[in-house]
């Protein structure tokens, strides 16, 4: 089934966007940006705000309609599939599949100084009604902040035997955060150490296929919440261990 987007009814195709041009803010900065938006293959569009945010700049909010749908039923990509579970049943399903506590390591890495993303999974008070994972009895977490070095977040992993590393990336002005989750990766592989961890990213650029292209385990993006991550990490972690104990 083809979908369209919706604005006053269903298939209208009307779109809101918002951006902002380099051009100082004159009385025909509406036009340029009205016209910008047709050239792009809307019709009837409108510009809603036309502002100058600085002397060299002019913000943007404009509307279009567009005759372009998609069938979602087509889309593929590689999306993170696992069991759903609330706080009660991951400290249950880790207490009874590990039969000992889950340890994870996180940080913001590099010259990252954001701790909003790392803070919302690991810290006691969660975020969006979920508890973070200081929270779950089940689970020793070490949350270190920000701008830590890929050695220090490593080193630290190692010296808590920890069974996954958490690595959050905010700031990706020009792919700095590629630069920096590339370095976590090649860091541990030089060590011989890859295989150890379950090694989860987060981040407003971040998602599963992108995450598994550079290497990690899992990746997660906007709006996760710390349920999400746990079930995650608790499943996969009984899941090696559940292999180990196999191949031994």
């Amino acid at each position: 089934m083809i979908v369209r987007p919706y604005g006053d009814t269903r298939d209208d195709g009307m779109m809101q966007f918002s951006f902002t041009l380099p051009i100082a803010y004159s009385v025909k900065a509406a036009d340029v940006g009205k016209q910008f938006v047709e050239k792009l293959g809307f019709r009837d569009v409108g510009v809603a705000e036309c502002k100058a945010i600085d002397p060299e700049f002019t913000f943007y909010v404009a509307y279009g309609r567009t005759e372009t749908g998609i069938d979602p039923d087509k889309v593929k990509g590689d999306y993170l599939e696992v069991e759903a579970m609330d706080y009660y049943a991951i400290n249950a399903f880790i207490k009874e599949h590990l039969g000992r506590k889950l340890s994870v390591v996180g940080a913001a890495i590099e010259s990252d100084a954001h701790t909003v993303g790392i803070d919302a999974i690991l810290n006691m008070k969660g975020f969006a009604g979920n508890y973070g994972f200081e929270r779950y009895p089940e689970m020793e977490v070490v949350n270190m902040g920000s701008q830590i070095p890929c050695e220090q977040l490593l080193r630290t992993a190692l010296d808590r035997h920890a069974d996954a590393i958490l690595v959050s990336q905010i700031v990706t002005q020009k792919n700095i955060h590629v630069q920096n989750l590339t370095k976590m990766i090649e860091l541990l592989e030089a060590e011989g150490v890859r295989e150890r961890f379950v090694l989860v990213v987060g981040g407003p650029r971040i998602n599963n296929a992108f995450a598994k292209e550079l290497g990690y385990d899992a990746g997660f993006g906007l709006r996760t919440t710390p349920v999400e991550v746990a079930s995650f990490l608790a499943q996969e972690v009984a899941r090696r261990a559940k292999n180990t104990a196999k191949a031994t």
